[in-house]
């Protein structure tokens, strides 16, 4: 089964195109440029995404 990529509501505000995606992967949780989904992409362990996610919400 592919991982369901997903990206804040947020993303469409704005002209910038900037954007990330996230998915639940079986290792951990992937991050990839909305713009290349077919490029690379980062996995962190679910805590790192925690602890990453509780200190932008800061």
């Amino acid at each position: 089964m592919s991982p369901k990529w997903c990206k804040s509501t947020r993303s469409s505000q704005g002209t910038s195109g900037q954007c990330v995606e996230v998915a639940r992967l079986s290792e951990g949780i992937g991050v990839r440029d909305s713009k290349n989904p077919d490029g690379p992409n980062l996995v962190v362990s679910r805590d790192v995404f925690k602890a990453l996610t509780t200190a932008l919400k800061k």
